[in-house]
């Protein structure tokens, strides 16, 4: 494999690590900014009333996609054992 051949596989593997772990980031992005303006709101500094939400709905997002992760994840490796087995 060549230099370039070796670039386009890292970009591929941050390009999955974006796709995989986005949908989970946001979602825990979302809920925390939510509660936060809450927070400031209402005055209350209770550190595990942002904690707990975000966890139940990182919990939540894992489980409604668990579907596309897997797949997208199968796809992925499916082609990086391809790639492996074609090299000479």
């Amino acid at each position: 494999m060549g230099f370039d051949q070796n670039v386009e596989m890292i970009r591929l593997a941050f390009y999955q690590v974006l796709i995989s772990s986005g949908p989970f980031l946001g979602a825990a992005l979302a809920i925390g900014l939510v509660i936060g303006i809450i927070q400031a709101a209402t005055s209350i500094q209770e550190m595990t009333l942002s904690f707990v939400p975000k966890i139940v709905i990182v919990i939540f997002a894992i489980g409604f996609l668990a579907n596309f992760l897997l797949v997208s994840l199968t796809d992925y490796f499916q082609f990086i054992f391809d790639t492996i087995s074609g090299i000479n």
